[in-house]
């Protein structure tokens, strides 16, 4: 079987044309893992009301039976009027037909007009996923074909770009493969001057706050928003405790506040973060 169009960038956008007066002097940014979008009413009613500029959505369905056959980020964008942005990460072989084929990947999500959407397809990968002749193709083997990724887009905020990095990185492989794939982020992030506010989040499946990859993020002059505020950002589960794998990092001319893990929200097997962002001139 072969995939066609993972490459292929949607996009789409629901924004009501308002008249900007003046710049906001914050920003709010979520990050979030939505769990293929499986409890989509109550992901749709946390983000209304966290009322974000920039979001970055990891596991958003396309098409998938489990969802039924929604395109979830144009869903999500479509009731919260957003402008948003979709990169295939996987097409599942076990949620779609050979006619009718289902994906899931990134969401980039704003109010803000979002350009120069790419795609970052991490030369290191995992076999796991991959289909083996003697499993069947039936949901619990997820079998898929694609990749893990970075989507790149460019949100203009009043005028103002900034560039954000949505990833996720690998789950079955070890950290080794997960910090080559974020140094492969890194280091596309360098065609980037310093000037730029660079806006890097997702599900990283790595505890970043020390070790290898901690110490290329530093590197780099990746700023950690979540510094002395560190909690787990999965829930408790029979046999292991919540783990810290989801980040928010910025680099660039910008100071950020406010980080927040909603342990509350109970619509994904991962909780959403946040933070406020503001450009250096308004610090």
């Amino acid at each position: 079987m072969t995939v066609t169009s993972m490459q292929e960038i949607e996009t789409g956008s629901f924004v009501k044309p308002t008249f900007v007066l003046c710049p906001p002097n914050s920003l709010r940014v979520v990050n979030w893992n939505i769990n293929r979008g499986l409890q989509i009413e109550r992901i749709i009613e946390f983000l209304g009301r966290a009322k974000a500029d920039v979001i970055l959505l990891q596991e958003s369905d396309l098409n998938a039976r489990r969802t039924h056959h929604l395109n979830i980020a144009r869903e999500i964008s479509q009731k919260l009027e957003l402008n948003y942005v979709f990169a295939r990460e996987f097409q599942e072989l076990t949620q779609g037909s050979r006619t009718a084929p289902a994906y899931h990947g990134q969401a980039t999500l704003s109010r803000w007009p979002l350009t120069g959407a790419r795609i970052i397809r991490f030369r290191r990968q995992s076999n796991f996923w991959r289909p083996h002749w003697f499993l069947p193709e039936i949901s619990p083997f997820q079998e898929r074909l694609g990749g893990r990724l970075a989507l790149v887009v460019e949100a203009n905020i009043a005028g103002t770009a900034i560039a954000t990095y949505n990833l996720h990185l690998e789950s079955k492989g070890d950290d080794d493969l997960r910090c080559a794939q974020l140094r492969e982020t890194l280091d596309d992030a360098r065609r980037y001057d310093m000037n730029v506010p660079i806006v890097l989040a997702g599900d990283f499946n790595l505890d970043l706050s020390e070790g290898v990859g901690a110490a290329a993020l530093s590197q780099a002059q990746f700023q950690d928003t979540f510094d002395n505020h560190h909690m787990p950002t999965t829930p408790d589960s029979l046999f292991e405790k919540g783990r810290m794998i989801d980040w928010i990092f910025t680099r660039g001319p910008v100071c950020s506040s406010e980080p927040k893990v909603y342990r509350s929200v109970s619509a994904s097997d991962h909780y959403p973060l946040s933070i406020a962002m503001k450009f250096a001139k308004h610090a």
